[in-house]
C-alpha cells in the first residue's frame, strides 16, 4: 500500500546498520567507534547510538500486552484511560490541625490521595512526653491518639480518597488508632483505600538498629495483612522502600534488586505465620524514588513489573496478585539549596518519567523541600505539575507510551536482567536480612554514590547552579523548620490530657484489630502494651548514608557566605586578563564561572598588557587569589615573572593558571604557580583546598 509518506521517499533507499556503521566511523576519523559512541551507565549497561529492530527480535516480553502478566507495559488493559495515576502529595506539618487545613485545601485543588507522614516520635511508637526534642513534629504530623488521626482527616471522604500512612515500626497500634478515628467518622472499613504500611528491613537500612526485634515487628504485620484481608481489602500492609537507596547514591539496578530481595524477605515472613501468596501480595506496595536519568528511570518502573511478576508466580501466586503496586517519588538525591528554583526543572522531567512508566501513584517534591516544610506556592506548583501531565500533555490517552521503543525495549530488558542477576547474590546471602548484615547492599550503594560524587568533583556530571552555572547573586536561602521545642511542649501538654492509664495486661494484635484502641490510649500506651518488655532487635548493621550528591558543593558555597557575613564580603579572586580580549576572554570565563561554583566574587583585570600592569592590578584588589588568563602560547612570557613578582609583594596570594599546559606544567609551579584550573580539573577539590589555604574554611 502506497502512502503519501511511502511515496515521498520512494526515491531513497533505507540503509542497513552496517551502512549507518560505517558512515559513523568515517565522521569519527579514526577515533574508536565504541569508546566514542558506547556509554556506559553506573548500572554498568552499555547504551548504543542507535537501535534497530534486530535489537528487539529476541525480547521475551515484547509481544506482552497491557493489563496481561508480566504486566510490563501496564497493570491494567486501560493504562490511564479509565484510572490516571493519584496525585499524592507529601504534606509534612506538625500538627494535625495543620495538617488537615493543608490537605483539605490541596484536595480541593487536584490533589487525589492523601499522604499522611507520622513524625518520627510516633514512627516509634513514643508519646510526645516520652520522646526527645527534635523527634516530635520531625518528618510529618504528630499522631499520638484517635483524636490526633480523627482531626487530620476531617472532612475527607476516605470512602472517596484513598489514604496513605507510613506506619513506622507501629503498624498495629497505629491501626488501632485509626480504627477507633473511622468509627466515629462512620466510615465503612470496606471502603477504605491506600496504605498503612511498614517496611522493617528499610527502617533497618537506614537506622542501623531496630527498638524492636524483627520476629515481633513480623508476626505484628501479618495480623494486620490477615485482618486487613478479611475486613479491609484495599488497604495494602507492607510496603518496600526503595527510594532509600536511590536517595544514598545507587543505581536503578541497585534500587530493583534490593527492593525485590526485601519483598521476598517479606513474602517468606509472611508465609511463615501461614499467610497464603494471594493474601500478602496484593497488600505489598513498592515505592521508587524517580531521578534525573529520563529513560533509565522509565525503564527501572516497567523492569519492576516484569520482576515482581516473575516473583510472585514462583511463589504461586495468581495472575491478579502478579500485578505489583507501584507509587513514586520525585528524588532527594538531586535536589539543591542553591537555585533551588532549579528543582522543579528536575521535578519535572522525574514526574514525567514517572508518568511513562506507568506509577500508579506519584508525590512530586516541592522545590524548597530541603528547607524544610513547604508554603502554599511551593505546594501548588508541585501538584499543578502532575496536573499538567495529566490534562495537558494528555499521557492518561496512551497506553503505555513507552512500549515499543527499540532503545526503551532493549533498556528495560538489560535492567531486568542485571537487577535480576545482583538479586541472586543477594539470595546466595541467605536474603536481604543477611546482606544487609554482611553489608553488601550498603557498600554496593556506598561505591556507587563515591563514583557519582567523584564525576560531580569534576564536573562530567553537571548539576546546575550549583557545580556549573552558579548564581553569582544568589543569597543565602533561609529554612523553615518547625519549633520542635514548642512542637514538643505543646503536643506533650495536649496528648498527656487524653492520656489514661495503660492496659494493665499485655494486648493481642489481633485483640487490637477487633476492637480498636481503647478510650485514652495512645500510641506509646498501645506499643507498650502490645510488645511489654519485649527486647530491641539484636541485629546492627552499619546503616545506608541518605544525603543528596549537591551537598559538598553546598558545603563551599556556605563557607562562603560565612566569610561574607563575617568579612563583609565574599573572598576574591582577582582575574590576571592578559593581551586583547580575544585572547583573554575564553579562559577569563572559564575561570569565572569555576570561582563562582564555590561561592567567590570574581573581579575581572580588564585588558592588562604587561606583566607588570598585572601585578600592579592584582596587589590593588588585594584579591588572595590571582588566575592568569591568556593561552598556551603566552604563559613562558608571562607566568614566571607575574608570579614571582606577585610572591615577592605578597608570599601567601594563591597564583592560579587557567589552562593545563602540560609540557610547561613543571615550568610553571617552578615559578610558583599553585593550581591550575581545566576542564579536567576536580572542581571540588581545587575550591576546597584554595578555601582552606586563604583561611575561608578550616
Amino acid at each position: 500500500m502506497t502512502t503519501p509518506d511511502t511515496a515521498l521517499f520512494a526515491e531513497f533507499t533505507a540503509p542497513s546498520y552496517a551502512e549507518w556503521r560505517a558512515e559513523a566511523e568515517r565522521s569519527l576519523k579514526g577515533v574508536d567507534f565504541e569508546r566514542r559512541l558506547i556509554r556506559k551507565t553506573y548500572e554498568g549497561l552499555m547504551i548504543k547510538p542507535l537501535y534497530v529492530q534486530e535489537d528487539v527480535a529476541t525480547l521475551p516480553h515484547l509481544d506482552s500486552l497491557p493489563g496481561v502478566a508480566p504486566f510490563l507495559r501496564a497493570a491494567t488493559a486501560t493504562g490511564y484511560l479509565v484510572q490516571v495515576w493519584q496525585i499524592a502529595q507529601e504534606l509534612p506539618y506538625p500538627t494535625a490541625s495543620a495538617f488537615n487545613q493543608a490537605i483539605r485545601s490541596d484536595l480541593e485543588r487536584g490533589q487525589t490521595a492523601v499522604v499522611l507522614l507520622p513524625d518520627l516520635a510516633t514512627r516509634l511508637g513514643l508519646d510526645p512526653d516520652q520522646a526527645e526534642v527534635g523527634m516530635v513534629g520531625a518528618g510529618g504530623t504528630s499522631l499520638a491518639t484517635a483524636n490526633d488521626l480523627a482531626q487530620a482527616l476531617a472532612g475527607v471522604d476516605l470512602s472517596r480518597t484513598p489514604v496513605y500512612i507510613e506506619a513506622g515500626l507501629v503498624a498495629v497500634p497505629l491501626a488501632a488508632l485509626l480504627l477507633s478515628a473511622l468509627r466515629e467518622s462512620g466510615t465503612p472499613l470496606h471502603a477504605l483505600r491506600g496504605s498503612l504500611a511498614s517496611d522493617p528491613l528499610g527502617s533497618l537500612a537506614t537506622a542501623g538498629s531496630l527498638p524492636v526485634a524483627l520476629p515481633q515487628l513480623y508476626a505484628e504485620l501479618a495480623a494486620l495483612t490477615g485482618w486487613a484481608h478479611d475486613n479491609a481489602p484495599q488497604l495494602a500492609t507492607l510496603n518496600v522502600d526503595a527510594s532509600i537507596y536511590h536517595n544514598s547514591g545507587g543505581h536503578a539496578v541497585q534500587e530493583l534488586a534490593f527492593a525485590m530481595a526485601t519483598a521476598v524477605d517479606y513474602l517468606r515472613e509472611m508465609q511463615a505465620h501461614q499467610l497464603h501468596i494471594d493474601t500478602v501480595a496484593p497488600r505489598l506496595h513498592f515505592s521508587f524514588a524517580v531521578g534525573a536519568n529520563f529513560f533509565m528511570e522509565i525503564a527501572k518502573l516497567r523492569a519492576a513489573r516484569l520482576l515482581w511478576s516473575r516473583i510472585v508466580a514462583a511463589f504461586g501466586g495468581s495472575t491478579a496478585s502478579q500485578q505489583i503496586h507501584l507509587h513514586a517519588r520525585t528524588a532527594l538525591w538531586n535536589v539543591t539549596r542553591t537555585d533551588p528554583y532549579v528543582n522543579m526543572l528536575r521535578s519535572t522531567t522525574e514526574a514525567f518519567a514517572a508518568a511513562l512508566g506507568g506509577c500508579e501513584s506519584l508525590t512530586v517534591a516541592p522545590f524548597d523541600t530541603v528547607f524544610g516544610l513547604p508554603d502554599e506556592f511551593s505546594r501548588r506548583t508541585a501538584r499543578n505539575m502532575q496536573l499538567v501531565l495529566q490534562n495537558e500533555c494528555y499521557l492518561p490517552q496512551v497506553i503505555d507510551p513507552a512500549g515499543g521503543s527499540w532503545y526503551l525495549e532493549c533498556l528495560t530488558d538489560e535492567l531486568a536482567r542485571a537487577a535480576w542477576g545482583l538479586f541472586q547474590d543477594v539470595e546466595k546471602q541467605g536474603g536481604m536480612l543477611a546482606a544487609l548484615q554482611a553489608g553488601l547492599p550498603q557498600a554496593q550503594v556506598a561505591a556507587t554514590a563515591a563514583e557519582r560524587a567523584k564525576s560531580l568533583a569534576s564536573r562530567k556530571d553537571v548539576l546546575v547552579g550549583t557545580n556549573m552555572y552558579a548564581n553569582a547573586k544568589e543569597k543565602p536561602h533561609a529554612s523553615h523548620l518547625p519549633d520542635y521545642a514548642a512542637v514538643q511542649q505543646e503536643r506533650a501538654g495536649q496528648v498527656a490530657a487524653q492520656r489514661t492509664a495503660a492496659p494493665t495486661a499485655p494486648l493481642a494484635s489481633a485483640d487490637l484489630l477487633a476492637s480498636g484502641a481503647p478510650q485514652g490510649a495512645t500510641i506509646g500506651t498501645l506499643t507498650q502494651a502490645l510488645r511489654g518488655n519485649t527486647e530491641a532487635s539484636s541485629v546492627s548493621i552499619p546503616p545506608l548514608h541518605l544525603h543528596r550528591l549537591a551537598e559538598p558543593f553546598e558545603q563551599l558555597r556556605e563557607a562562603a557566605y560565612a566569610h561574607a557575613e563575617q568579612h563583609g564580603q565574599p573572598p576574591l579572586v582577582f582575574l590576571a586578563t592578559m593581551g586583547p580580549v580575544a585572547q583573554h576572554k575564553p579562559r577569563a570565563e572559564f575561570a569565572r564561572g569555576f570561582f563562582e561554583v564555590g561561592g567567590f566574587a570574581v573581579q575581572d583585570g580588564g585588558i592588562l598588557e604587561t606583566p607588570e600592569a598585572a601585578v600592579q592590578a592584582a596587589l590593588a584588589s588585594a584579591a588572595p587569589i590571582v588566575v592568569i588568563c591568556s593561552t598556551d602560547d603566552t604563559y613562558p612570557e608571562l607566568v614566571p615573572p607575574i608570579t614571582q613578582q606577585l610572591k615577592a609583594a605578597q608570599p601567601e596570594v594563591q597564583v592560579v593558571l587557567a589552562g593545563y599546559p602540560q609540557d610547561q606544567i613543571a615550568a610553571h609551579q617552578a615559578a610558583g604557580v599553585d593550581a591550575f584550573i581545566h576542564l579536567r580539573a576536580n572542581v571540588y577539590e581545587t575550591l576546597t583546598n584554595l578555601q582552606q589555604t586563604i583561611g575561608v574554611r578550616a
